[in-house]
């Protein structure tokens, strides 16, 4: 990757592998940050699609009992 010039500041073109590794496209945010000398961290701030929400639910399918009743008690409780 090169770091080239884009008005008063500066710019990194993605390789499309990275693109793809990282699920970016054009418009999202992301955010970098300096690890070290020579390692920069890069997060996306995507937000998970519907689709995607509901399969990470689905995981947790089974786990609590049908009767299960919620307490709001329960959840302050300091054992």
């Amino acid at each position: 990757m090169r770091v080239a010039k884009w008005g008063n500041s500066l710019a990194v073109r993605l390789p499309a592998k990275l693109v793809e590794e990282l699920g970016v496209k054009e418009g999202d945010e992301v955010s970098l940050t300096a690890k070290g000398e020579a390692t920069i961290e890069i997060e996306t701030s995507q937000r998970p699609t519907a689709e995607e929400l509901l399969a990470r639910m689905r995981k947790f399918r089974g786990l609590i009992p049908a009767d299960y009743k919620f307490k709001r008690e329960d959840a302050y409780d300091e054992d």
